[in-house]
């Protein structure tokens, strides 16, 4: 991959920390921003519309009050909801949310790790990066733990606690699961 085209071409679609909306636009011109539909010379702005509607409503997505609502007019959550939709909209097979909760409130973030499960239960592959284990923990199938920029392990979210993937990022090791123990000091060398 090159760039960014090539990775939405391959079904790669990212949803940033800052989100990377243009809160001078509304939700469809955001939802098609670079990748505008055309009829003719102009904006198919009606087909637009519906797919973005479209898009929402398959998430379940009842917050937003009009799809014409100016991004700067949204909450936090509502906001992450439209990132996450717009990758929806252009059928992603692989979705990387980087930190989707930060800054929100309680409430919002519910409201976010539940659309983060529907998307993953509707069979698309969503990587969470978080450094907030609550989140993890409640979405995650799997967790990728990394230690000083290492992979750690890789374990089924089911088998571990919240206290042993803290271990796992803050020590490399986790009772037996992880990197390999250092070796012993003051151990005999031939």
């Amino acid at each position: 991959m090159h760039g960014p085209r090539d990775a939405a071409a391959l079904g790669v679609e990212i949803v940033y920390q800052d989100l990377a909306l243009c809160e001078n636009l509304d939700v469809v011109q955001n939802m098609f921003l670079g990748r505008e539909q055309m009829r003719g010379l102009a904006m198919d702005e009606d087909s637009m519309e519906v797919a973005a509607s479209d898009a929402l409503k398959s998430l379940s997505v009842r917050t937003l009050k009009s799809v014409r609502q100016r991004v700067s007019s949204l909450s936090g959550g509502q906001r992450q909801t439209v990132a996450i939709a717009k990758a929806v909209l252009w059928q992603a097979k692989l979705v990387i949310l980087d930190e989707p909760t930060a800054a929100l409130g309680v409430a919002q973030t519910e409201q976010v790790l539940n659309l983060v499960r529907r998307l993953a239960d509707s069979g698309v592959a969503v990587v969470l990066i978080s450094h907030n284990m609550n989140d993890v923990m409640q979405v995650a199938d799997k967790i990728a733990a990394l230690y000083l920029g290492q992979t750690a392990a890789i374990v089924d979210a089911k088998d571990v606690t919240t206290t042993q993937v803290v271990e796992l990022i803050t020590t490399g090791r986790s009772g037996d699961v992880g990197l390999p123990a250092p070796a012993s000091v003051g151990a005999a060398s031939s």
